[in-house]
């Protein structure tokens, strides 16, 4: 009676199929519907045809443990069509579950293991991996920094602290670089904004430290750092120059 109430009071046509699909009685939803439908019908008659529509399209479900209605409203069966109850029955006398699993366990027992031996083993690593921070410099010797602070203004962390001046020939070049390797979120955006790829990430993973103020580099330590792995770091860059 409430859901006819609802009807006549001429409940919007969203809003009663919405209190129909989630409503848990059948019978006063499928009454709510059709009531919505006469309404429709007498004030717009167009909406009756899409609704009519919509109805053949989907099939109308009603919330609850696997209960499901076609167009007609008939309960369908969720476990129709599945294995029939001597399948079921042959499956749990043989324990054919268990022998599949066991035949799986012992096709993997015979396979070469995925594991490496680390650290004598090491596995590979991409040119774009992104691991401990380098400063670089020219063939030359001259360090590549120019002082820009892009490396500086993008990072995300802030984890990046430079200081600059101007040197007798005009150029601008760093007094300080440091990075508090704590706060590095190791994104990658430091690299990307270089306009002379000075600042880079090596392949280098490995520098787990005992204390908080070895994580803290200045600028000598990430010059170091860079002519270490010079080499490494010129390779990768050439390998990955074609997506730059």
């Amino acid at each position: 009676m409430q859901s006819l109430a609802l009807a006549r009071s001429r409940v919007p046509l969203g809003l009663s199929l919405r209190i129909a699909a989630t409503s848990s009685n059948l019978v006063g939803a499928r009454r709510l519907i059709h009531a919505s439908r006469r309404v429709c019908a007498q004030e717009e008659p167009e909406l009756k045809s899409q609704i009519t529509e919509r109805m053949r399209a989907k099939k109308f479900e009603v919330t609850g443990p696997a209960r499901i209605f076609d167009e007609s409203g008939r309960e369908l069966d969720p476990y129709k069509g599945g294995p029939s109850a001597l399948n079921k029955a042959v499956h749990l006398f043989f324990f054919t579950e268990i022998i599949r699993g066991m035949w799986i366990v012992l096709e993997n027992f015979f396979r070469p293991p995925y594991t490496i031996m680390y650290p004598f083993e090491k596995g590979p690593l991409s040119p774009r991996f992104r691991g401990e921070h380098a400063l670089r410099r020219y063939p030359s010797g001259e360090e590549r920094c120019i002082a820009c602070k892009l490396c500086e203004a993008i990072c995300p962390a802030q984890a990046i602290t430079i200081e600059a001046e101007s040197r007798l020939d005009g150029s601008r070049r760093t007094t300080r670089y440091d990075i508090d390797m704590t706060k590095c979120i190791y994104c990658g955006f430091c690299q990307e904004a270089c306009p002379v790829d000075a600042i880079v990430e090596t392949q280098h993973h490995e520098y787990s430290t005992e204390t908080r103020e070895e994580l803290l580099y200045n600028k000598e330590k990430l010059l170091a750092n860079g002519d270490r792995a010079e080499a490494e770091i010129a390779a990768n860059l050439h390998a990955d120059h074609l997506y730059r």
